[in-house]
């Protein structure tokens, strides 16, 4: 059997996940600046690498960079919550009524593997939010993967880092067991219900940030 080539990870992408990761485990809180000179000491690269990396996170809505100010940790403040809200429902509450209409009112192995994903991540007692907010994104994108919609998939695909954001904020209204029970519960009341039950999970969740 021949040796197959493993994936070459940039500089660039390998700072973009430990800025990412440092974000949403808290030790980058929402509004403090991302001062360059810093961040090149901390990590060992160039300028150039770093603006590169700045920029992708930009791109996820993680990092927001300003004209004459730089890049600071984006934080969603009410409006953004409630305008992402919508987005999401739009979006997923469709791409669950086609799951579960393309698979007998069921959902797909895929689905329920994310979940117990999701389980891990968020078992013992301290686990990495940054962890915890990764399988909870996967989660939700199998359930729309799942929709077998292309262009639904991307269009979710591009909330990824709000979606991130979104559940650091969460952090101090939520513990990681109960994340995890409360989408478990939602998977089957998915399945039992409908898609109804989508809509009240991703309306209290956002009602939370923006009463």
């Amino acid at each position: 059997m021949s040796a197959q080539p493993l994936e070459r990870v940039s500089t660039v992408d390998a700072l973009v996940a430990a800025l990412r990761r440092d974000v949403l485990d808290g030790a980058r809180p929402g509004g403090s600046r991302l001062r360059e000179r810093e961040l090149c000491d901390a990590y060992g690269v160039a300028r150039h690498t770093l603006r590169a990396a700045l920029r992708a996170l930009a791109a996820e809505g993680i990092v927001r960079i300003e004209p004459n100010r730089g890049a600071s940790v984006a934080r969603l403040s009410p409006q953004d919550v409630r305008w992402l809200y919508e987005l999401r429902a739009a979006l997923e509450l469709e791409a669950a009524h086609l799951a579960l209409e393309r698979h007998g009112g069921r959902l797909p192995a895929s689905v329920h593997d994310a979940q117990r994903a999701l389980e891990r991540a968020c078992a013992g007692p301290d686990p990495a939010w940054s962890a915890v907010a990764d399988a909870h994104l996967d989660l939700h994108a199998a359930l729309v993967a799942a929709a077998g919609s292309p262009r639904i998939a991307a269009a979710h695909a591009t909330l990824a880092g709000e979606m991130r954001l979104f559940l650091l904020q969460l952090r101090p209204h939520a513990t990681a067991r109960g994340l995890a029970e409360e989408h478990a519960a939602l998977l089957a009341a998915l399945e039992g219900e409908g898609v109804a039950p989508l809509r009240e999970h991703l309306r209290a969740s956002a009602a939370t940030l923006a009463p």
